[in-house]
């Protein structure tokens, strides 16, 4: 692939011309090609084809000689279409834009068609950030990542570089919206309930802690969210966010209103269900909660109900974690016999 015939990477496969090697290329006759090393004797000799030993012999040598040219620039493309993973060649392409002042608008074309192609490809969104730090330009971000999620709503790249772009220019308008569209697709969505976390500590948080309207309707969301689907764990661990940093003025009241939320949906759930084993460890860290910060009314009642609920846990709902279960109950003992003397 060369730089004039696809540097925005719009023209199919079938337009390009046939491959001709570098060795072969005569305005490449003046570089020596540099062989990779792998030592005398390596462990693992890896077969790679002649087109990518090709390339990359030239990579390496335009990377020892520090040549800043439009023909280097051309062949860094060649060297990351064949491992779009490699960080010199990405690293290398980004210190000759520079040097050659090239069109980075033109750039960033180029690297959404890459990015489409190798969409889990950590250095693929590691280029187009910095592009756009050097732009200044996010505006294309948000909806660019949007795109991408619509194919795989739960690819860690680009959820990585969405929250990158939205706390780097404050773009944080609308994301709620966007996050619950996600949740009325697929409740279970981990990284949807991730991100709506992540919006509403940057947004509606002080140094990090709920309270007041933001809190109570947090609550109300994720409380709702777990009456439809009993077995969402990611529902389950958003609530379990949301008391961890609840103000301290208001975490006595919040800690009873999930603990009554718990009870309620114990009375009616079927026990030995699989389901229900979020709601019974929740209800083993609300107990431990109460007694850890001496709110409960019956400390001894309350750690025979927390042990009780360890035991239904090993022993019927989640006994591939029995061993678990099991040390907390035994850590409940140490830690609160005590105190329910």
């Amino acid at each position: 692939m060369s730089e004039t015939s696809s540097s925005c990477a719009s023209d199919s496969a079938d337009s390009n011309p046939p491959w001709v090697f570098y060795r072969d290329r005569p305005d490449w006759a003046d570089v020596q090609p540099l062989p990779q090393d792998d030592g005398p004797d390596p462990v693992v000799r890896i077969a790679y084809s002649d087109k990518f030993r090709d390339v990359y012999d030239y990579f390496r040598a335009i990377y020892a000689s520090k040549e800043v040219s439009q023909r280097a620039l051309s062949l860094t493309m060649d060297a990351v279409e064949l491992n779009p993973a490699n960080y010199t060649a990405w690293h290398h392409r980004r210190f000759l834009l520079k040097e050659l002042n090239a069109d980075l608008n033109q750039e960033m074309d180029y690297i959404r068609f890459v990015i489409n192609g190798n969409p889990k490809n950590y250095q693929v969104w590691q280029h187009r950030r910095v592009l756009v730090e050097w732009l200044k330009d996010p505006s294309k971000e948000m909806r660019f990542t949007e795109i991408i999620l619509s194919i795989d709503p739960k690819n860690y790249h680009v959820w990585q570089h969405r929250q990158w772009a939205m706390a780097a220019f404050n773009l944080f308008e609308g994301e709620l919206e966007f996050v619950e569209r996600l949740l009325e697709e697929d409740i279970r969505n981990n990284s949807a309930w991730n991100q709506r976390f992540f919006v509403i500590t940057h947004t509606d948080s002080h140094n990090g802690q709920f309270s007041g309207d933001v809190l109570n309707r947090e609550l109300t969301f994720t409380m709702n969210a777990i009456r439809k689907v009993l077995g969402n764990e990611s529902a389950w661990n958003y609530l379990r966010g949301l008391i961890d940093n609840t103000a301290e003025s208001e975490l006595t009241e919040v800690r009873k209103k999930c603990s009554l939320f718990c009870h309620e949906l114990f009375e009616h759930c079927d026990r030995k269900s699989n389901s229900s084993s979020n709601l019974l460890g929740a209800m083993v860290d609300l107990y431990c909660d109460q007694l850890e910060a001496s709110e409960s009314g019956s400390p001894k009642e309350d750690l025979a109900k927390a042990q009780e609920l360890c035991r239904i846990l090993a022993k019927e709902v989640d006994p591939i974690r029995k061993q678990y279960w099991e040390f907390m109950s035994r850590d409940l003992l140490v830690r609160f016999e005590s105190q329910s003397q």
